[in-house]
């Protein structure tokens, strides 16, 4: 414990970051994003009509006075951002939550807000949960021009549905599916989730060609990942996050990648498969981005902040002012990091957008020689087509070294900002 955590950790940290201390997040307004030539924007729908407890996302039991208050004050910050962001490349804009469709009415009047303000000729993509995408939802989506779909189906299994406390069953999952696929959008992803309780090597078979099987375009998994602060933390009293035995995580993403690329699948990312010529579904990887809602995060290049997860808290702050409830600056050295890690992530380094970004006078090796070398000599990562690529076994050891930072990053981050609705400060 002890080298870990005060000899490589913040060892590694300064090799990528070219910083030594932890990073800090404090309240603060940063200025409005106004150098921006393309970014991606995020809204966030914090509501659930059952609010699963592994989840740990911001999101709150449904109630229709409390959306109404919600819906107003999204409609506030697009209008404080509008000014700033006309002008913009819209690269993407991703509907996460919660549940987005949970009132389906309300989301489409703010989908025409944004599209009203911001030129959304790009991708929009929404996560969907099965029991709140019926034929009708799936229609009026289309109408206002969703382009790509996620269906939260975590498992197959009834049993494992039941263990994780989900309110649909396995059929309601894949019919959902079926339903997606058969609608025309250009992608359809399948969230899956593994090392479950109670869940073996073969039902994680079954969950994969079952969804193979009804044809969708992107199948994405995560492990189960137990945080403090979600219900599920709290109710087993865990003060770290809990994690998966390795073992099993590895099998069982061993098999995932055996099972996708035998059916044609392509890896397109750490833990996500791919059909061929089909438009990747990612919610994680814009490099610049704005965010909507509660909890929504921003990265601008100049400024890293997120919004306070509190509903109400976040509707009285509008439209005075933005409802940021903690912001830190961000210079070049940590922008190319955070560029870094998403690509790492997506498998695929180019040296072209890394020069579009930073500059020609400036090159992954010359910036990253202290990184790229250890990974090459180890073949974790290999050069192709003008950069980098992630292997196989690279991914694995790669993105659990990744997530010894960023699951302790997010169990700081977001679980004060769960316990108060302005923290006034969070050590990174």
């Amino acid at each position: 414990m002890l080298p870990a955590k005060f000899i490589w950790k913040p060892l590694i940290q300064k090799m990528v970051t070219g910083h030594w201390k932890r990073f800090r997040m404090r309240p603060s307004e940063p200025s409005f994003p106004n150098n921006l030539k393309r970014v991606g924007l995020y809204l966030h729908v914090p509501f659930c009509k059952n609010l699963c407890p592994f989840c740990p996302y911001n999101r709150i039991e449904y109630d229709e006075n409390l959306f109404t208050q919600y819906e107003e004050a999204v409609h506030a910050e697009i209008e404080l951002y509008t000014p700033y962001l006309k002008d913009c490349e819209v690269i993407s804009l991703y509907i996460g939550g919660g549940t987005p469709t949970v009132n389906l009415p309300g989301l489409l009047r703010i989908f025409e807000h944004l599209k009203r303000s911001f030129s959304l000729s790009c991708d929009i993509c929404i996560e969907l949960h099965p029991s709140n995408m019926d034929s009708e939802c799936l229609g009026a989506l289309k109408d206002v021009g969703v382009t790509m779909l996620s269906v939260g189906v975590e498992s197959t299994s009834d049993r494992i549905l039941k263990n994780i406390g989900r309110n649909h069953d396995g059929e309601t999952a894949l019919n959902s599916l079926r339903k997606a696929v058969k609608s025309g959008f250009d992608s359809v992803n399948a969230d899956l989730m593994f090392a479950l309780p109670g869940q073996e090597l073969k039902n994680w078979e079954n969950d994969l060609k079952a969804v193979i099987n009804v044809g969708v375009d992107q199948i994405s998994t995560y492990p189960l990942f137990t945080f403090p602060y979600s219900d599920l933390g709290q109710c087993q009293n865990i003060r770290q996050v809990k994690r998966p035995v390795r073992r099993l995580i590895r099998s069982m993403l061993d098999l995932t990648n055996f099972l996708s690329t035998d059916s044609g699948y392509i890896r397109c990312a750490v833990w996500s498969w791919l059909k061929p010529l089909k438009k990747k579904f990612s919610s994680i990887t814009r490099h610049h981005y704005v965010g909507f809602g509660p909890s929504a995060a921003s990265m601008t290049g100049t400024d890293f902040y997120l919004n306070t997860f509190d509903v109400v808290s976040y509707a009285k702050t509008l439209p005075d002012k933005r409802p940021i409830a903690l912001s830190m600056p961000v210079d070049q050295r940590l922008e190319m990091a955070y560029w870094l890690y998403w690509r790492i992530y997506e498998l695929k380094i180019h040296q072209e957008d890394f020069q579009s970004l930073f500059g020609e006078e400036n090159s992954i090796e010359s910036t990253f020689s202290n990184v790229i070398k250890p990974l090459e000599m180890t073949g974790m990562i290999e050069k192709k087509n003008g950069g980098y690529h992630v292997t196989d076994s690279g991914a694995y050891w790669i993105h659990r070294l990744q997530n010894e930072y960023s699951l302790n990053y997010i169990h700081r981050l977001w679980g004060s900002c769960r316990r108060e609705s302005f923290p006034l400060e969070v050590s990174l």
